[in-house]
């Protein structure tokens, strides 16, 4: 069966970039969720203003790979210890966020959060909120690294990333 999630760990670039490469998911589209205006586009979310984080919108097959190992992945290559920044991303656009569709999803990332806790010293600060909305960003940051994969941020940033997920998580990439 097909479900989706809506994470946000930072510039949306790097979960894209790692998620894509995880066996199972589907589909991930960057994006936009959890402020206050409709319709948001990239210039505004980046004022801070519009309260939206920068996320992902990721399809999988939980025949394939479940929420958990989802959500162990998400915690897991950011920093969700930080509060609205990663790297040098500062800002409420970069917080570590989850938006959840049901009950079911709730339970999940309850349980994962409790277990995942445990390897991260300071407490986790991940908002985790029902979804209200998801806004598609701009196409220029669909696909972003694969586009772009000499920029500077690619390199110094989604390379490593990737290298980290690679290590951790071999057996669950494509």
């Amino acid at each position: 069966m097909v479900q989706s999630i809506i994470l946000g760990g930072g510039c949306f670039w790097c979960l894209e970039a790692l998620f894509l490469q995880v066996r199972g998911v589907e589909s991930v589209v960057s994006g936009y969720s959890g402020g206050v205006s409709k319709n948001p586009t990239y210039e505004e979310v980046s004022t801070g203003k519009t309260n939206h984080a920068e996320v992902v919108h990721i399809t999988f097959d939980e025949e394939i790979i479940g929420l958990e190992e989802i959500l162990d992945i998400f915690w897991h290559v950011h920093d969700p210890t930080t509060l609205n920044s990663q790297g040098a991303d500062r800002g409420t656009q970069y917080r570590s966020a989850i938006f959840y569709q049901n009950e079911n999803q709730l339970q999940a990332i309850q349980k994962v959060l409790q277990a995942v806790q445990a390897d991260w010293e300071e407490p986790i600060v991940t908002q985790v909120d029902i979804l209200n909305s998801f806004y598609p960003a701009e196409e220029y940051h669909q696909n972003y690294f694969y586009k772009n994969p000499d920029k500077g941020y690619c390199r110094v940033v989604i390379n490593p990333k990737l290298q980290k997920l690679r290590e951790k998580y071999f057996v669950k990439l494509k």
